[in-house]
């Protein structure tokens, strides 16, 4: 004897072999033996074989019609062997019960499964939203296969073209657009983006890279909204000093600058001046909530998207001839032994008697370190400041630079790039790094000691992280390291500028270390502030690409970073090269440049030869050094 049973949702058939009161013991069409419950079968038979039933139970199902079966079928709960005998009219065949079996089950819209072998046919107007449903997915099948095949063929259709920025950068993959792209994507072997710029929809490659950071920071567009203009205080005591800053060629958030006044034969007083655009507005303003939102002025290459408004950025941006409301720090210095007798602070007023850049006075880099005189406005202030930086970082024992590591400025001019090293450690850095390390370890001290709520920068065991308690900073060798000297371009230097002014006045602080709005506002920091670095990084890559192109660079030199990894040399550009034999970290190598993809951000190297230690390049200040046509 055959039997017909249900396992796992399939039906099986196979051979009797052994029957006991509540199992059976069978053995399939291809030798298998197992073990069935006498409840899971359906139908016993002798005739025809398992093979040849299912066959045939298969080819008879194929020609019953679901709609008819529905119409005759009634509203009751049935047993597939009753209809059977009532469709044919007669005790039926086991193919032709089996096939009415195969035929309900097939049709779950029409019939609804009630138990084993059980259906009952579902009510006409349920029936009827179901089809309508079944239409509308084939119908938006169907849509998505013709979609796809345009896009196969690189012709984008209007309904795909209206939707190209998000199924670049957020696609929804129920919708059928998303379908449509990623089947054609997978037939013909692009990804998205370059299957759009095959189509023409995509013609401007920076525009793609940089409409990523776009959307997920600026999805309304990169205005500010409108806001009440804030007022600096009016009230505020005139220092009697005269600062300077020293900036980046195109910084127009000067946040900090500095005085430099002889009070005695061997006696300083140095003053850091920092911005005070907390003065001018207060936590929960229409400004306060921008410059929340924004966490942080972002830089990439050839634009920046500031924190604050422009309005409020030139009414309290520390700029030339202007008075300027500021939080200074002055300190008491010996200029026999450069140290630090004492220091205090004030809220003023500060007269900015020059904006530095240091594209005039990088010369003066060399100038310190040999002796030399170069002859520009500030020059002695600005060595007098440097020997104090200097005893400053000894005196830390830890370097407030990283000293040798170089760092690229990137400079955009409509479709050209200039990529330009620059080494740090320079005097200058020092001096500006030293001065505001100071400033936030004696800020961030003075706010522990009046035990008022702050957000420091942290070190330990290597990671650095923020913190609302002055825990040490290992990397710099203080302790009490708040951030406080950018306010006018990071909310958590704003926040903390608001917590000083309050200590420095005798108010009460806005924040407690415990206020959600402080804790929020310094998780959401970290976190902005990880993605602008991450989209930062993206376009100086994408950059660097367009310099190889723009420089038609055939042959670059590089170092091996660790295994197919190298770096070229005079870029900040890292790759990998398959064809690069097993070296050791550090040594450089000569590759050939054989193509460089805008979209996908990669250049494909070929490994030509290595070179002998200090070959080619080796010089970072040599600007793209290594690289040639």
């Amino acid at each position: 004897m055959n039997v017909l049973y249900e396992e796992d949702g399939e039906f099986r058939v196979g051979a009797v072999l052994s029957q006991a009161a509540t199992s059976l013991q069978v053995e399939s069409p291809h030798g298998r033996r197992s073990k069935v419950k006498a409840g899971h079968v359906l139908l016993s038979f002798e005739q025809p074989s398992g093979a040849e039933l299912l066959a045939g139970a298969q080819q008879y199902a194929r020609g019953l019609e679901t709609d008819f079966l529905w119409q005759c079928c009634g509203s009751a709960e049935f047993g597939f062997r009753d209809f059977a005998r009532e469709y044919v009219g007669r005790e039926p065949a086991p193919q032709e019960a089996a096939g009415v079996l195969f035929k309900l089950h097939s049709a779950p819209m029409y019939f609804y499964r009630r138990g084993r072998g059980r259906y009952q046919a579902a009510p006409e107007e349920t029936l009827k939203l179901a089809l309508a449903g079944l239409e509308r997915k084939q119908r938006i099948q169907r849509q998505i296969a013709a979609w796809a095949a345009a896009l196969a063929r690189c012709e984008c259709p209007a309904e795909i073209a209206t939707l190209r920025d998000e199924l670049l950068y957020a696609p929804d993959r129920a919708k059928p657009e998303t379908k449509a792209l990623e089947q054609a994507c997978a037939a013909i072997g692009l990804s998205a983006p370059a299957l759009f710029e095959r189509c023409g929809l995509l013609t401007d490659t920076h525009a793609y890279h940089l409409g990523r950071f776009l959307r997920e920071f600026f999805p309304n567009g990169i205005a500010f909204p409108a806001h009440p203009a804030p007022l600096p205080p009016d009230d505020l005591p005139f220092a009697p000093v005269e600062a300077f800053s020293l900036d980046d060629l195109g910084t127009t958030e000067i946040d900090d600058a500095f005085s430099v006044t002889r009070v005695a034969q061997d006696d300083w007083r140095i003053g850091i001046h920092i911005a005070a655009p907390a003065l001018g507005f207060a936590p929960g303003s229409p400004v306060d909530a921008i410059a929340r939102e924004r966490l942080s002025t972002a830089y990439l290459p050839g634009r920046k998207y500031t924190m604050l408004p422009e309005d409020v950025i030139e009414r309290f941006s520390l700029d030339h001839g202007n008075h300027q409301s500021a939080l200074s720090l002055y300190l008491a210095v010996s200029s026999r032994d450069l140290s630090v007798r004492g220091h205090h602070s004030r809220i003023e007023q500060v007269r900015i008697g020059a904006n530095l850049r240091h594209a005039q006075y990088d010369a003066l880099n060399a100038a310190f370190e040999s002796g030399g005189r170069v002859g520009l406005p500030y020059e002695q202030e600005l060595r007098d400041l440097w020997r104090l930086a200097c005893a400053l970082e000894q005196r830390r024992g830890k370097p407030s630079v990283g000293a040798g590591i170089v760092d690229y400025v990137f400079r955009v001019e409509g479709e050209r790039v200039k990529i330009e090293p620059r080494r740090r450690g320079a005097p200058l850095d020092k001096l500006v790094s030293e001065l505001m390390i100071l400033a936030n370890s004696s800020w961030g001290g003075l706010l522990a000691e009046r035990d008022v709520a702050a957000i420091y920068r942290v070190q330990s065991s290597g990671k650095v992280r923020l913190s609302v308690y002055p825990e040490m900073h290992d990397g710099l060798g203080v302790a009490g390291y708040a951030w406080l000297t950018s306010p006018l371009r990071r909310y958590v230097d704003l926040l903390n500028q608001w917590q000083l002014a309050a200590a420095l006045a005798g108010r009460r602080a806005p924040f407690a270390r415990n206020s959600e709005d402080l804790l929020s506002a310094m998780r959401a920091f970290e976190l902005t502030a990880a993605r602008y670095d991450e989209h930062q990084r993206v376009l100086e890559s994408y950059w660097c690409l367009r310099w190889l192109l723009q420089e038609q660079v055939r042959s670059a030199a590089a170092t091996v970073l660790r295994e197919n990894l190298v770096r070229l040399d005079g870029l900040p550009l890292v790759t990998r090269v398959p064809s690069l034999p097993n070296l050791e970290p550090g040594t450089r190598v000569q590759l050939d440049i054989e193509a460089v993809d805008l979209i996908a951000r990669e250049v494909a190297c070929r490994f030509r030869e290595t070179l002998a230690a200090g070959g080619g390049a080796a010089d970072p200040d040599r600007q793209q050094g290594g690289l040639t046509a």
